[in-house]
């Protein structure tokens, strides 16, 4: 699950900013009423892995508001972009969702997370399996070149509600076509599978079902996951999580760790 969004509003406080960045924001994209993404600017000595996630906070009186969100950049970019829903009534987002260029945030220097390429074992396939702003750390780890170093192919399952809650749909269907690095790498490997559940939309099964009959592929068949050659990775709602680690775990996978490499993990930030 992606600590930005999925989880219930909860914000930390801190006694001190010391072990913070003063970032200022860039950029802000509202995608509708519910979702927004936001760009800051990158101190020079932050460094991150493609799938982690780090604190966000806003200062407040008397302690900043603090929050996890997974960075959406690749590890390479001189930004770093954020997704977030809006929280209603919530204490963070109902702030952080108003924020404009030139505000200041902190960003903590500590990145965490368990959606790292090493927790799993070398494979053929690499599946991204996202509900809602659960997208965020793919759109990292799927812009990444050592990603499509270590498989022949790459699927990007998006899962949401709402047509209008598919961010990032064009660059994803264009294959990142912006990214000079990654864009010949993505236009021969990496697949994108949005699928809507409450709009009309040529797609519309939900990731379990698709994990149960078949995630489709590009010449159209439907490829059933096998732990001998398939890896997964999963962000979004708890109950997506579990559900998904049920169907995985009856098919044989096993979930992995950066000790201990698997066939599957998800991000444990808010799934307990």
């Amino acid at each position: 699950m992606a600590p930005s969004n999925e989880a219930q509003e909860a914000p930390r406080v801190s006694d001190s900013v010391a072990g913070f960045h003063n970032s200022r924001v860039l950029r802000v994209y509202h995608w509708n009423s519910n979702l927004f993404s936001f760009t800051i600017t990158r101190p020079l000595s932050f460094r991150f892995h493609s799938g982690q996630f780090v604190m966000i906070g806003l200062p407040s009186f008397p302690r900043p508001l603090l929050r996890a969100y997974s960075i959406a950049s690749p590890f390479y970019a001189g930004e770093l972009e954020f997704l977030s829903i809006k929280v209603p009534g919530g204490q963070f987002t109902s702030l952080l969702q108003n924020i404009n260029p030139g505000d200041q945030v902190l960003l903590g220097r500590k990145t965490v997370g368990t959606l790292i390429l090493d927790a799993l074992r070398p494979g053929r396939r690499l599946f991204f399996f996202a509900t809602g702003t659960g997208l965020a750390p793919f759109l990292s780890l799927a812009r990444d070149p050592d990603t499509y170093d270590k498989y022949e192919e790459l699927v990007l399952v998006h899962c949401v509600r709402y047509v209008s809650d598919l961010a990032y749909r064009d660059t994803l269907a264009g294959h990142f076509a912006n990214d000079i690095l990654i864009h010949d790498l993505a236009i021969n490997k990496f697949t994108y599978l949005p699928t809507v559940t409450r709009d009309d939309f040529p797609q519309r099964a939900r990731v379990t079902y698709m994990i149960e009959h078949g995630i489709p592929s590009r010449n159209g068949t439907a490829q059933l996951l096998d732990p001998a050659n398939d890896r997964v990775m999963i962000c979004g709602s708890i109950a997506m999580i579990e559900n998904c680690r049920s169907l995985l775990e009856s098919r044989r996978f096993v979930e992995g760790s950066v000790d201990k490499p698997g066939e599957y993990v998800f991000e444990r930030a808010f799934a307990t």
